[in-house]
């Protein structure tokens, strides 16, 4: 079955905790703490791969969890390092963050990677936080959690040519003919239910990509038909190659319904060259619909030419043609609101807490910073604790808390963590 959309969720591993541990051994007096650090989490990366077609190993929208990493442990032994999830994926695959809307990464070359959910890190043991003050700390870091994200995972087929048209116009017999593909060929509309592709080989230097569409019908743009299912796989190619029927009543009005449900789909895809093709010229009518076409509709980006599939006449000229449009033909952006690879984030823009008040003698402090750093504290311990109240003291927590106006007894929360407010 070709799958060509999916929606996962996927998260990535907890790093492991660190150890609180101090070294025993007979003779060995005051051995000093031995507590480990854990491993890494697992991440979630995305791999594209050329024997992948399709998106079906996703459809019933899965949900992908890397493990954990180990925990730490005494005598210095750190905790195993989770192993990543490789997804693979078929080229030209589309990865979108659900929650935002944004493209994250268009995958598009053999073995290229995203890594969609990083592992969190592991947490120091105490045998870390030895200082020649502190010869004996009973304080250890957590791992870092993971990260979970829903994603939508979209197939844009890669091909350098795209047939478009009218449905049973000959499309999947001209790619019957030029390539190796075997496609449904029948004389009913719709026979090309899903996209079909084939390489083309014009001669010993010459190659391209060739994609048959399923048939366009007027409205496709706004979902009529097959449309939206698959407009999005004539995105990525450069040339396209518009087949008319000579044998409709009035093809010239064909060719101006699949014109306008292009440009309602946006993408540029007027803006690509287009190669007109007046398919079943085979007869005095038919060439005389041609003539009338070709005085309409030729231009420098827009060339006209006549063929007959079934007698495989015009086709060798057509290929050429299609050879000498791809040479100057652009590439154009699939989407333009990637992400960028790279950002440069001022971290003073952003708060490192933020207080709500959501009730009387009720204080919630949140943000990712303070999140992040309470959860890597231990607080098993009686140091955790004060190691903690010692991290809010530093961020002036107790300084923005009294100017809200907090009184003795107001119960504050972090997380999970509670404490009562005292000026």
């Amino acid at each position: 079955m070709f799958i060509d959309r999916a929606r996962i969720t996927v998260k990535s591993g907890k790093g492991g905790d660190g150890c609180i541990a101090f070294h025993h051994e007979k003779y060995i007096e005051k051995g000093g703490p031995s507590g480990g650090n854990g491993g890494k989490g697992g991440s979630i990366i995305f791999q594209a791969d050329k024997s992948q077609y399709t998106l079906n190993n996703y459809r019933f929208g899965k949900k992908f969890t890397a493990k954990d990493g180990g925990k730490g442990m005494a005598k210095h032994m750190y905790g195993k390092g989770a192993e990543d999830v490789i997804l693979k994926v078929p080229l030209g695959t589309v990865i979108r963050d659900l929650k935002t809307g944004e493209i994250l990464c268009d995958l598009s070359s053999d073995k290229e990677t995203y890594l969609a959910c990083k592992g969190g890190r592991g947490g120091k043991g105490n045998a870390c936080f030895a200082t020649s003050r502190n010869r004996a700390p009973r304080i250890a870091e957590n791992g870092e959690l993971g990260e979970e994200k829903a994603l939508e995972l979209e197939l844009k087929l890669l091909a350098d040519v795209g047939l478009v048209g009218l449905p049973s116009v000959g499309k999947s017999t001209i790619l019957s003919i030029v390539t190796a593909a075997k496609p449904e060929i029948a004389d009913y509309p719709f026979t090309t239910l899903v996209p079909q592709l084939g390489v083309c080989y014009v001669d010993d230097e010459n190659s391209f990509v060739l994609a048959d569409l399923p048939g366009l019908i007027e409205g496709a743009s706004v979902g009529k038909g097959l449309g939206l299912t698959f407009l999005r796989h004539i995105e990525r190619c450069r040339v396209l190659v518009h087949v008319l029927d000579m044998e409709h009543d009035d093809p010239l009005n064909d060719y101006k319904i699949i014109s306008n449900e292009l440009d309602s789909y946006g993408v540029h895809l007027l803006e690509r060259p287009t190669l007109i093709v007046c398919n079943k010229v085979e007869d005095d009518l038919t060439r005389e619909k041609y003539e009338l076409i070709k005085a309409s509709l030729e231009d420098e980006t827009h060339p006209v030419l006549a063929i007959s599939a079934i007698l495989h006449e015009g086709i060798k000229e057509m290929l050429y043609k299609i050879s000498e449009l791809l040479k100057d033909a652009p590439f154009f952006p699939i989407n333009e609101t990637v992400i960028d690879a790279y950002k440069i984030v001022d971290a003073r823009e952003e708060a490192k807490f933020i207080i709500k008040h959501p009730e009387d003698h009720h204080f919630v402090i949140t943000g990712d910073y303070i999140e992040n750093t309470y959860h890597r504290i231990n607080l098993t311990t009686d140091e955790g604790i004060m190691l903690l109240l010692r991290v809010l003291r530093e961020l002036k927590v107790e300084d923005e808390l009294e100017k809200m106006g907090a009184k003795d007894g107001d119960l504050v929360t972090l997380c999970d963590f509670e404490f009562t407010y005292f000026a």
